[in-house]
């Protein structure tokens, strides 16, 4: 038979987690779930600076193509809206060989949502350049997060890589 001290040895053998262990299991769980949001995090902000260098490319290519038809890149009163919009030339021969739209959408703002800046002469290359930047994620431009077209071209002192003795002007030799 069960008597009353059987039944209470019983349950003292079984009892559960103690607060302590449920707060380290707790503890354990959290930390866990740190490390993965971090990592999470740290993911997507460079997947977003990788998807900002595809979106250069683009414009890169679209530029190529407008600089072939109309032997020019466009002023920065045009902009990199001359790709899809011929009303904005400013000169009429040019928009008789204008070929676009060069990209199938308009591209305005970066991958953070922050408008494009397009320089026309480059102030990074100079002359027969250009430059597109974007704010970068702390969507303010001139920060050192901000990303240009021509950062696939710097080498790991942030230096404009193979340009130093480079003059396309300068005869061939």
């Amino acid at each position: 038979m069960n008597t009353p001290d059987r039944i209470n040895r019983r349950r003292r053998g079984r009892r559960g987690f103690s607060l302590i262990e449920l707060l380290i299991v707790i503890a354990i769980l959290l930390a866990i779930g740190g490390l993965v949001a971090v990592t999470m995090l740290n993911v997507r902000d460079q997947s977003d600076i990788d998807l900002q260098r595809v979106q250069f490319d683009q414009i890169d290519q679209a530029m190529t193509r407008f600089n072939v038809d109309l032997r020019r890149y466009p002023s920065e009163e045009e902009g990199i809206a001359a790709l899809w919009d011929s009303e904005v030339l400013e000169d009429e021969e040019d928009m008789n060989r204008w070929r676009g739209p060069y990209l199938d959408s308009p591209i305005t703002e970066d991958a953070w949502g922050t408008e494009l800046e397009y320089r026309y002469p480059s102030e990074e290359r100079g002359d027969g350049y250009y430059d597109i930047v974007s704010a970068g994620p702390d969507r303010e431009h001139g920060t050192e997060d901000d990303i240009t077209n021509h950062d696939r071209l710097r080498d790991e002192d942030g230096e404009l890589d193979g340009f130093d003795d480079f003059d396309p002007g300068a005869p061939d030799r």
